[in-house]
Protein backbone atom coordinates (compact mmCIF):
# COMPACT_ATOMS: atom_id res chain seq x y z
CA UNK A 1 0.00 0.00 0.00
CA UNK A 2 1.00 3.58 -0.59
CA UNK A 3 2.66 5.54 2.21
CA UNK A 4 0.05 7.48 4.14
CA UNK A 5 0.89 10.93 2.76
CA UNK A 6 0.06 9.84 -0.77
CA UNK A 7 -3.27 8.34 0.18
CA UNK A 8 -5.37 11.37 -0.60
CA UNK A 9 -8.76 9.79 0.10
CA UNK A 10 -7.72 8.06 3.36
CA UNK A 11 -10.54 8.38 5.88
CA UNK A 12 -12.92 10.00 3.36
CA UNK A 13 -16.43 8.61 3.03
CA UNK A 14 -17.77 8.05 -0.49
CA UNK A 15 -21.44 7.35 -1.18
CA UNK A 16 -21.52 5.62 -4.59
CA UNK A 17 -24.78 4.66 -6.31
CA UNK A 18 -24.75 1.63 -8.58
CA UNK A 19 -21.46 0.49 -7.00
CA UNK A 20 -22.14 -3.26 -7.12
CA UNK A 21 -20.53 -3.58 -10.57
CA UNK A 22 -19.13 -1.72 -13.57
CA UNK A 23 -17.93 1.87 -13.33
CA UNK A 24 -19.29 2.50 -9.82
CA UNK A 25 -17.38 -0.45 -8.41
CA UNK A 26 -14.18 0.54 -10.27
CA UNK A 27 -14.31 4.02 -8.70
CA UNK A 28 -14.95 2.42 -5.28
CA UNK A 29 -11.93 0.10 -5.59
CA UNK A 30 -9.62 2.94 -6.62
CA UNK A 31 -10.65 4.96 -3.51
CA UNK A 32 -10.42 1.82 -1.34
CA UNK A 33 -6.68 1.58 -2.08
CA UNK A 34 -6.30 4.87 -0.19
CA UNK A 35 -8.18 3.44 2.76
CA UNK A 36 -11.46 5.28 2.09
CA UNK A 37 -14.89 4.34 3.48
CA UNK A 38 -17.32 3.33 0.74
CA UNK A 39 -21.09 3.18 0.97
CA UNK A 40 -22.13 0.67 -1.70
CA UNK A 41 -25.58 2.07 -2.49
CA UNK A 42 -27.01 -0.27 -5.11
CA UNK A 43 -30.08 -2.40 -5.61
CA UNK A 44 -28.62 -5.88 -6.20
CA UNK A 45 -28.75 -7.77 -2.88
CA UNK A 46 -29.61 -11.19 -4.39
CA UNK A 47 -27.42 -12.43 -7.27
CA UNK A 48 -28.87 -11.33 -10.63
CA UNK A 49 -29.26 -14.06 -13.29
CA UNK A 50 -27.53 -12.00 -16.02
CA UNK A 51 -25.37 -9.48 -14.17
CA UNK A 52 -22.34 -10.16 -11.98
CA UNK A 53 -22.00 -8.92 -8.41
CA UNK A 54 -24.11 -7.86 -5.43
CA UNK A 55 -23.62 -5.10 -2.87
CA UNK A 56 -22.05 -7.76 -0.61
CA UNK A 57 -19.53 -9.11 -3.13
CA UNK A 58 -18.57 -5.51 -4.01
CA UNK A 59 -18.18 -4.72 -0.28
CA UNK A 60 -15.86 -7.74 0.13
CA UNK A 61 -13.69 -6.57 -2.80
CA UNK A 62 -13.52 -3.05 -1.34
CA UNK A 63 -12.37 -4.37 2.06
CA UNK A 64 -9.80 -6.62 0.34
CA UNK A 65 -8.44 -3.56 -1.51
CA UNK A 66 -7.88 -1.72 1.79
CA UNK A 67 -11.09 0.24 2.29
CA UNK A 68 -14.05 0.00 4.65
CA UNK A 69 -17.39 -0.87 3.08
CA UNK A 70 -21.02 -0.42 4.06
CA UNK A 71 -23.38 -2.29 1.71
CA UNK A 72 -26.82 -0.64 1.53
CA UNK A 73 -29.80 -1.76 -0.52
CA UNK A 74 -30.68 1.36 -2.49
CA UNK A 75 -32.93 1.61 -5.51
CA UNK A 76 -32.56 5.32 -6.28
CA UNK A 77 -36.20 5.37 -7.46
CA UNK A 78 -37.20 4.98 -3.79
CA UNK A 79 -36.54 8.16 -1.82
CA UNK A 80 -36.90 6.42 1.55
CA UNK A 81 -34.17 3.91 0.64
CA UNK A 82 -31.82 6.81 -0.17
CA UNK A 83 -32.65 8.56 3.12
CA UNK A 84 -32.12 5.36 5.14
CA UNK A 85 -28.76 4.63 3.51
CA UNK A 86 -27.51 8.19 4.03
CA UNK A 87 -28.51 8.06 7.73
CA UNK A 88 -26.77 4.69 8.13
CA UNK A 89 -23.64 6.03 6.38
CA UNK A 90 -23.44 9.04 8.69
CA UNK A 91 -23.99 6.83 11.76
CA UNK A 92 -21.30 4.38 10.63
CA UNK A 93 -18.62 6.73 9.28
CA UNK A 94 -19.49 10.08 10.88
CA UNK A 95 -20.33 11.94 7.67
CA UNK A 96 -20.21 11.95 3.86
CA UNK A 97 -17.43 13.66 1.88
CA UNK A 98 -18.08 12.52 -1.67
CA UNK A 99 -21.17 11.50 -3.63
CA UNK A 100 -20.80 9.66 -6.94
CA UNK A 101 -24.06 9.53 -8.92
CA UNK A 102 -23.27 6.53 -11.10
CA UNK A 103 -26.52 4.50 -11.06
CA UNK A 104 -28.03 4.71 -14.52
CA UNK A 105 -30.57 3.05 -16.79
CA UNK A 106 -30.00 2.87 -20.53
CA UNK A 107 -32.10 2.08 -23.58
CA UNK A 108 -30.67 3.26 -26.90
CA UNK A 109 -34.01 3.11 -28.67
CA UNK A 110 -36.02 5.41 -30.89
CA UNK A 111 -39.14 7.17 -29.68
CA UNK A 112 -41.59 4.60 -31.05
CA UNK A 113 -39.57 1.63 -29.77
CA UNK A 114 -39.14 2.88 -26.20
CA UNK A 115 -41.75 1.38 -23.89
CA UNK A 116 -43.27 3.74 -21.33
CA UNK A 117 -41.88 1.69 -18.46
CA UNK A 118 -38.37 2.17 -19.92
CA UNK A 119 -38.95 5.93 -20.26
CA UNK A 120 -40.08 6.02 -16.62
CA UNK A 121 -37.08 3.95 -15.53
CA UNK A 122 -34.55 6.25 -17.27
CA UNK A 123 -36.17 9.45 -16.00
CA UNK A 124 -36.58 8.02 -12.46
CA UNK A 125 -33.09 6.57 -12.09
CA UNK A 126 -31.01 9.02 -14.08
CA UNK A 127 -32.66 12.39 -13.42
CA UNK A 128 -34.82 12.03 -10.32
CA UNK A 129 -32.51 9.51 -8.62
CA UNK A 130 -29.46 11.73 -9.12
CA UNK A 131 -31.37 14.81 -7.95
CA UNK A 132 -32.77 13.16 -4.80
CA UNK A 133 -29.51 11.46 -3.83
CA UNK A 134 -27.70 14.81 -4.18
CA UNK A 135 -30.40 16.57 -2.15
CA UNK A 136 -30.22 13.95 0.62
CA UNK A 137 -26.40 13.96 0.80
CA UNK A 138 -25.92 17.75 0.56
CA UNK A 139 -26.58 18.66 4.23
CA UNK A 140 -23.78 16.22 5.16
CA UNK A 141 -21.49 17.22 2.28
CA UNK A 142 -21.73 20.86 3.44
CA UNK A 143 -20.04 19.83 6.73
CA UNK A 144 -17.11 18.15 4.95
CA UNK A 145 -13.69 19.79 4.43
CA UNK A 146 -13.45 19.00 0.71
CA UNK A 147 -16.85 17.80 -0.49
CA UNK A 148 -17.51 16.63 -4.04
CA UNK A 149 -20.47 15.47 -6.10
CA UNK A 150 -19.53 13.64 -9.30
CA UNK A 151 -22.21 12.70 -11.85
CA UNK A 152 -21.42 10.21 -14.61
CA UNK A 153 -23.05 12.22 -17.37
CA UNK A 154 -22.07 13.85 -20.68
CA UNK A 155 -21.22 17.41 -21.64
CA UNK A 156 -24.42 18.99 -22.93
CA UNK A 157 -24.07 19.17 -26.68
CA UNK A 158 -27.22 20.42 -28.38
CA UNK A 159 -26.37 18.83 -31.73
CA UNK A 160 -29.53 16.89 -32.71
CA UNK A 161 -27.34 13.91 -33.63
CA UNK A 162 -27.08 13.01 -29.91
CA UNK A 163 -30.87 13.01 -29.57
CA UNK A 164 -32.20 11.58 -32.79
CA UNK A 165 -31.46 7.89 -32.18
CA UNK A 166 -32.28 7.67 -28.47
CA UNK A 167 -34.16 10.78 -27.42
CA UNK A 168 -35.39 9.54 -24.00
CA UNK A 169 -31.94 8.31 -22.92
CA UNK A 170 -30.21 11.55 -23.95
CA UNK A 171 -32.84 13.66 -22.16
CA UNK A 172 -32.29 11.61 -18.99
CA UNK A 173 -28.47 11.84 -19.12
CA UNK A 174 -28.61 15.57 -19.88
CA UNK A 175 -30.93 15.84 -16.86
CA UNK A 176 -28.00 14.59 -14.76
CA UNK A 177 -25.73 17.13 -16.46
CA UNK A 178 -28.22 19.89 -15.68
CA UNK A 179 -27.99 18.89 -12.01
CA UNK A 180 -24.26 19.63 -12.32
CA UNK A 181 -24.91 23.01 -13.97
CA UNK A 182 -27.41 24.07 -11.33
CA UNK A 183 -25.87 22.66 -8.17
CA UNK A 184 -22.30 23.71 -9.03
CA UNK A 185 -23.53 27.31 -9.15
CA UNK A 186 -25.88 26.99 -6.18
CA UNK A 187 -23.17 25.53 -3.90
CA UNK A 188 -20.14 27.34 -5.38
CA UNK A 189 -17.44 27.72 -2.74
CA UNK A 190 -19.09 25.06 -0.55
CA UNK A 191 -19.33 21.82 -2.58
CA UNK A 192 -17.61 20.90 -5.86
CA UNK A 193 -20.04 19.49 -8.44
CA UNK A 194 -18.69 18.02 -11.69
CA UNK A 195 -19.56 15.60 -14.49
CA UNK A 196 -17.36 12.85 -15.93
CA UNK A 197 -17.91 11.04 -19.23
CA UNK A 198 -15.79 8.55 -21.19
CA UNK A 199 -14.22 9.34 -24.54
CA UNK A 200 -14.86 5.81 -25.83
CA UNK A 201 -17.29 3.08 -24.83
CA UNK A 202 -16.41 1.37 -21.53
CA UNK A 203 -16.68 -2.37 -21.14
CA UNK A 204 -19.20 -3.28 -18.40
CA UNK A 205 -21.99 -5.83 -18.03
CA UNK A 206 -24.40 -3.15 -19.26
CA UNK A 207 -22.32 -2.74 -22.42
CA UNK A 208 -22.39 -6.50 -23.05
CA UNK A 209 -26.18 -6.48 -22.87
CA UNK A 210 -26.35 -3.59 -25.34
CA UNK A 211 -23.67 -4.60 -27.76
CA UNK A 212 -23.65 -8.37 -27.72
CA UNK A 213 -20.54 -10.52 -27.74
CA UNK A 214 -17.32 -9.22 -29.22
CA UNK A 215 -18.21 -5.65 -28.33
CA UNK A 216 -15.48 -5.43 -25.69
CA UNK A 217 -12.68 -5.20 -28.24
CA UNK A 218 -13.89 -1.71 -29.11
CA UNK A 219 -14.17 -0.68 -25.46
CA UNK A 220 -11.83 0.51 -22.75
CA UNK A 221 -11.56 -0.89 -19.23
CA UNK A 222 -13.38 0.79 -16.34
CA UNK A 223 -9.95 1.75 -14.92
CA UNK A 224 -9.76 4.83 -17.13
CA UNK A 225 -12.88 6.29 -15.51
CA UNK A 226 -11.73 5.25 -12.03
CA UNK A 227 -8.40 7.04 -12.57
CA UNK A 228 -10.13 10.15 -13.94
CA UNK A 229 -12.67 10.16 -11.09
CA UNK A 230 -9.85 9.88 -8.53
CA UNK A 231 -8.15 12.86 -10.16
CA UNK A 232 -11.31 14.97 -9.86
CA UNK A 233 -12.23 13.90 -6.32
CA UNK A 234 -8.77 14.75 -4.97
CA UNK A 235 -8.91 18.31 -6.37
CA UNK A 236 -9.95 21.21 -4.10
CA UNK A 237 -13.66 22.09 -3.90
CA UNK A 238 -12.95 25.22 -5.98
CA UNK A 239 -12.71 22.85 -8.97
CA UNK A 240 -16.39 22.87 -9.86
CA UNK A 241 -18.92 23.08 -12.68
CA UNK A 242 -16.73 21.12 -15.10
CA UNK A 243 -17.81 18.62 -17.75
CA UNK A 244 -14.82 16.35 -18.00
CA UNK A 245 -13.90 13.76 -20.63
CA UNK A 246 -11.71 11.05 -19.06
CA UNK A 247 -8.97 10.98 -21.71
CA UNK A 248 -8.63 14.78 -21.94
CA UNK A 249 -8.19 15.08 -18.18
CA UNK A 250 -5.64 12.25 -18.00
CA UNK A 251 -3.62 13.74 -20.89
CA UNK A 252 -3.51 17.02 -18.91
CA UNK A 253 -2.36 15.03 -15.88
CA UNK A 254 0.53 13.62 -17.92
CA UNK A 255 -0.76 10.15 -18.85
CA UNK A 256 0.79 9.11 -22.16
CA UNK A 257 0.05 5.41 -22.55
CA UNK A 258 -3.66 4.79 -23.11
CA UNK A 259 -3.04 1.26 -24.34
CA UNK A 260 -3.13 0.14 -20.70
CA UNK A 261 -6.84 0.94 -20.72
CA UNK A 262 -7.58 -1.01 -23.90
CA UNK A 263 -9.41 -4.34 -23.57
CA UNK A 264 -7.55 -5.44 -26.69
CA UNK A 265 -4.19 -3.60 -26.56
CA UNK A 266 -3.24 -2.37 -30.00
CA UNK A 267 -6.87 -2.49 -31.11
CA UNK A 268 -6.73 1.25 -31.61
CA UNK A 269 -3.76 0.75 -33.89
CA UNK A 270 -4.61 0.32 -37.49
CA UNK A 271 -3.22 -2.48 -39.69
CA UNK A 272 -0.53 -3.43 -37.22
CA UNK A 273 0.01 -6.85 -38.72
CA UNK A 274 0.22 -5.62 -42.29
CA UNK A 275 2.78 -7.59 -44.26
CA UNK A 276 6.19 -6.11 -44.90
CA UNK A 277 6.36 -4.75 -48.42
CA UNK A 278 8.32 -2.45 -50.65
CA UNK A 279 6.08 0.50 -49.78
CA UNK A 280 7.42 3.39 -47.73
CA UNK A 281 6.41 3.30 -44.08
CA UNK A 282 5.13 6.13 -41.96
CA UNK A 283 3.16 6.63 -38.79
CA UNK A 284 -0.58 6.04 -39.13
CA UNK A 285 -3.32 7.98 -37.36
CA UNK A 286 -2.95 5.92 -34.19
CA UNK A 287 0.82 5.73 -34.30
CA UNK A 288 0.78 2.31 -35.92
CA UNK A 289 3.13 1.55 -38.75
CA UNK A 290 1.08 1.60 -41.90
CA UNK A 291 2.27 0.76 -45.38
CA UNK A 292 1.56 3.20 -48.13
CA UNK A 293 2.20 1.80 -51.56
CA UNK A 294 2.27 3.44 -54.93
CA UNK A 295 -0.69 2.56 -57.15
CA UNK A 296 1.63 0.50 -59.32
CA UNK A 297 2.41 -1.85 -56.43
CA UNK A 298 0.80 -5.26 -56.81
CA UNK A 299 -1.37 -5.39 -53.68
CA UNK A 300 -4.08 -2.83 -53.16
CA UNK A 301 -4.25 -0.87 -49.93
CA UNK A 302 -6.92 -2.08 -47.46
CA UNK A 303 -9.35 0.75 -48.32
CA UNK A 304 -8.93 0.32 -52.09
CA UNK A 305 -9.24 -3.44 -51.69
CA UNK A 306 -12.48 -2.98 -49.70
CA UNK A 307 -13.95 -0.79 -52.44
CA UNK A 308 -12.85 -3.31 -55.09
CA UNK A 309 -14.81 -6.03 -53.24
CA UNK A 310 -17.83 -3.73 -52.79
CA UNK A 311 -17.79 -2.88 -56.49
CA UNK A 312 -17.80 -6.59 -57.28
CA UNK A 313 -20.74 -7.33 -54.97
CA UNK A 314 -23.05 -4.57 -56.16
CA UNK A 315 -26.08 -6.21 -57.74
CA UNK A 316 -29.25 -4.81 -59.34
CA UNK A 317 -31.01 -6.17 -56.24
CA UNK A 318 -28.79 -4.07 -53.90
CA UNK A 319 -29.40 -0.97 -55.98
CA UNK A 320 -33.15 -1.56 -56.13
CA UNK A 321 -33.53 -2.23 -52.42
CA UNK A 322 -31.16 0.48 -51.14
CA UNK A 323 -31.72 3.50 -53.42
CA UNK A 324 -29.05 5.57 -51.74
CA UNK A 325 -25.71 7.23 -52.45
CA UNK A 326 -23.06 7.10 -49.72
CA UNK A 327 -20.03 9.32 -49.53
CA UNK A 328 -17.13 8.51 -47.18
CA UNK A 329 -14.78 11.22 -45.95
CA UNK A 330 -11.83 9.23 -44.65
CA UNK A 331 -9.05 10.69 -42.54
CA UNK A 332 -5.59 9.24 -42.05
CA UNK A 333 -3.86 6.94 -44.52
CA UNK A 334 -5.50 6.64 -47.93
CA UNK A 335 -7.80 9.36 -46.71
CA UNK A 336 -9.91 11.42 -49.03
CA UNK A 337 -13.33 10.98 -50.55
CA UNK A 338 -14.74 7.60 -51.59
CA UNK A 339 -18.29 6.64 -52.53
CA UNK A 340 -20.80 3.83 -52.95
CA UNK A 341 -23.61 4.61 -55.39
CA UNK A 342 -26.58 2.28 -54.91
CA UNK A 343 -29.05 4.44 -56.81
CA UNK A 344 -28.03 5.26 -60.38
CA UNK A 345 -27.90 2.68 -63.22
CA UNK A 346 -26.26 -0.54 -62.04
CA UNK A 347 -24.53 1.14 -59.11
CA UNK A 348 -20.82 1.78 -58.61
CA UNK A 349 -18.17 2.35 -55.96
CA UNK A 350 -14.70 3.83 -55.82
CA UNK A 351 -12.44 6.80 -55.17
CA UNK A 352 -13.65 10.39 -55.49
CA UNK A 353 -17.00 12.12 -55.31
CA UNK A 354 -20.10 10.12 -56.30
CA UNK A 355 -21.61 10.81 -59.77
CA UNK A 356 -24.70 12.34 -58.09
CA UNK A 357 -25.13 14.17 -54.78
CA UNK A 358 -24.76 11.84 -51.79
CA UNK A 359 -27.74 11.13 -49.52
CA UNK A 360 -25.45 10.21 -46.63
CA UNK A 361 -21.97 11.51 -45.83
CA UNK A 362 -19.98 9.45 -43.32
CA UNK A 363 -16.73 10.71 -41.81
CA UNK A 364 -14.30 8.37 -40.09
CA UNK A 365 -10.68 7.23 -40.12
CA UNK A 366 -9.63 4.89 -42.93
CA UNK A 367 -8.67 2.28 -40.31
CA UNK A 368 -12.14 2.33 -38.75
CA UNK A 369 -13.68 2.21 -42.22
CA UNK A 370 -11.88 -1.05 -42.99
CA UNK A 371 -12.86 -2.45 -39.59
CA UNK A 372 -16.47 -1.51 -40.25
CA UNK A 373 -16.53 -3.25 -43.61
CA UNK A 374 -14.80 -6.37 -42.31
CA UNK A 375 -17.27 -6.72 -39.45
CA UNK A 376 -14.78 -5.82 -36.70
CA UNK A 377 -16.57 -2.59 -35.82
CA UNK A 378 -20.34 -2.29 -35.67
CA UNK A 379 -21.52 0.96 -37.31
CA UNK A 380 -23.85 1.58 -34.33
CA UNK A 381 -20.89 1.26 -31.94
CA UNK A 382 -18.70 3.43 -34.14
CA UNK A 383 -21.42 6.08 -34.19
CA UNK A 384 -22.07 5.94 -30.42
CA UNK A 385 -18.41 6.20 -29.52
CA UNK A 386 -17.87 9.15 -31.89
CA UNK A 387 -15.63 7.29 -34.36
CA UNK A 388 -18.23 7.69 -37.09
CA UNK A 389 -20.00 10.95 -37.93
CA UNK A 390 -23.08 10.82 -40.12
CA UNK A 391 -24.70 13.66 -42.05
CA UNK A 392 -27.86 13.23 -44.10
CA UNK A 393 -30.45 10.49 -44.31
CA UNK A 394 -30.17 8.36 -41.16
CA UNK A 395 -32.60 5.69 -42.38
CA UNK A 396 -30.31 5.04 -45.36
CA UNK A 397 -27.30 4.85 -43.05
CA UNK A 398 -29.10 2.06 -41.17
CA UNK A 399 -29.82 0.30 -44.49
CA UNK A 400 -26.09 0.32 -45.16
CA UNK A 401 -25.56 -1.54 -41.88
CA UNK A 402 -27.89 -4.30 -43.14
CA UNK A 403 -25.99 -4.43 -46.41
CA UNK A 404 -22.70 -4.75 -44.53
CA UNK A 405 -23.81 -7.96 -42.87
CA UNK A 406 -24.32 -9.48 -46.30
CA UNK A 407 -20.96 -8.14 -47.52
CA UNK A 408 -18.98 -9.38 -44.52
CA UNK A 409 -19.04 -12.96 -45.74
CA UNK A 410 -17.20 -11.83 -48.90
CA UNK A 411 -14.62 -9.57 -47.25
Amino acid sequence: HLPFIFRKLAGCTLFITGASRGIGKAIALKAAKDGANIVVAAKTAEPHPKLPGTIYTAAAEIEAAGGKALPCIVNVREEQQIINAVEKAVKTFGGIDILVNNASAISLTGTLETETKKVNLMMDVNVRGTYLTSKTCLPHLLKSKNPHILNLSPPMNMNPMWFKNHCAYTISKYGMSMCVLGMAEEFRGEVAVNALWPKTAIHTAAMDMLGGSGIEKQCRKTDILADAAYCILTKPKSFTGNFIIDEDLLIEEGVKDFDVYAIAPGASQVFKEEKKSSGSKHEGPAGAKVNTESASAKSLSPVAETFRVIQGTISKEFVRSTQGVFQFELSGDEGGTWYIDLKTNGGSAGFGKPPVTADVVMSMSSGDFVKMFTGKLKPTMAFMSGKLRIKGNMALAIKLEKMLTQLNSKL
